[in-house]
């Protein structure tokens, strides 16, 4: 095992190099300004408190042995329509959702054209298919065309609604009718837009296009504040990922007490719309108190605020200095970003006070 542990050892020295060395932490007692918790649901024990008895609290296998259960069907059918969709299919996470169904759907020969911006997980999921993969400039409509115009076969185009690490959206309507005239199917990862946007539904269901559009995943581990996802289309799409996503196939199945808390998160939202409104005019109020600053990488209109800071020491030790002075920003490095894009990603939620995020700003000014 020592050519292994060498191994592992000189890539972590290299990661060390680069000060971009990953480890877990805590910083308990400091005003959130990172997580994704927008509204503040993962602290709502209406939300996770369980309302019944469950005779088995494991899920006990895959869906397709033991682990589905007519509870799981139940919250599949309300989520369906919930966001206006023919069918949810329900995976443990985003990742795994994306993963499932870029690797699954997408066959040889078949192009999938994505933002330059692209998650992660989808990227990961692109590169388990047989397909061809190309990106485009982000949120460029004149670059994606010129790449639908050299495609064939099965077209497939992948975007986020709203951007993780810059916060700004996916012009989703110019991109759609772009898929339409090149007989493209469009796929929106929703992650950062559901719970905020159509009242919850995410942007796609706000800009009204929602069932023009092939495919949408959702997720609840971020403004819902519970765990889990959903590919959301037709019930061809189900049905074909429930024969071949290898991702839903082989996993033990998201246990019932998840599954329930999904869908008391999304009733909770509807009897409680006034986060939402509380959330925006704090994005108001931050975007009003940093509107000159010349660090903020652009005029998100989502939580997720961003502030260049090019460098991997100099981020880390901005952000040291904010979270030693009370708050709980988190800095991202390259190679995550790019050279140069190293930054402050401020999350803004409804739960932050005025007074709060006054003095986070004031943080972040140049003495």
């Amino acid at each position: 095992m020592k050519k292994q542990n060498d191994y592992i050892q000189q890539q972590l020295k290299k990661r060390e190099a680069e000060n971009a060395l990953r480890s877990l932490k805590t910083n308990e007692g400091l005003i959130d300004f990172c997580s994704n918790d927008y509204l503040g649901f993962s602290s709502e024990k209406e939300i996770h408190t369980l309302d019944e008895e469950l005779a088995k609290y494991g899920a006990t296998g895959s869906r397709l042995i033991s682990g589905n259960h007519k509870i799981t069907e139940e919250v599949e059918a309300f989520l369906a329509t919930f966001y206006n969709a023919e069918s949810a299919l329900i995976f443990n996470s985003g990742y795994n959702a994306n993963i499932g169904l870029f690797s699954s759907l997408p066959q040889r020969n078949d192009v999938i054209i994505y933002d330059e911006l692209i998650h992660a997980s989808i990227r990961d999921g692109m590169k388990l298919s047989n397909a061809n993969s190309f990106s485009f400039k982000h949120n460029n409509i004149e670059h994606l065309e010129n790449k639908l115009k050299n495609a064939s076969s099965n077209i497939y185009v992948a975007v986020e609604s709203i951007y993780s690490m810059d916060g700004d959206a996916a012009p989703l309507i110019e991109i759609l009718d772009i898929c339409n005239k090149y007989d493209a199917a469009l796929i929106v990862d929703e992650a950062h837009s559901v719970g905020i946007y159509g009242k919850g539904k995410g942007l796609s269901v706000e800009l009204d296009i929602e069932n023009d559009v092939f495919a949408r995943i959702v997720t609840f581990g971020k403004a819902y504040g519970c765990h889990g996802a959903a590919v959301l289309g037709n019930k061809l799409l189900r049905d074909y990922l429930i024969n071949y996503s290898r991702a839903f196939i082989y996993t033990t199945a998201l246990p019932l007490h998840s599954i329930l808390t999904i869908r008391k998160a999304h009733n909770f939202l509807n009897q409680n719309l006034d986060r939402i409104q509380k959330l925006k005019e704090n994005i108001e109020c931050f975007q009003h108190l940093t509107f000159n600053f010349k660090l903020l990488t652009l005029n998100s209109p989502s939580p997720i605020q961003c502030v260049i800071i090019s460098g991997n020491n100099e981020v880390k030790e901005m952000a040291t200095q904010i979270q030693k002075n009370g708050f709980d920003v988190r800095p991202i490095l390259s190679p995550t970003v790019p050279k140069g894009q190293e930054r402050l990603r401020i999350c803004i939620h409804s739960f932050n006070t005025t007074e709060q995020i006054n003095k986070l700003v004031a943080e972040l000014i140049p003495s």
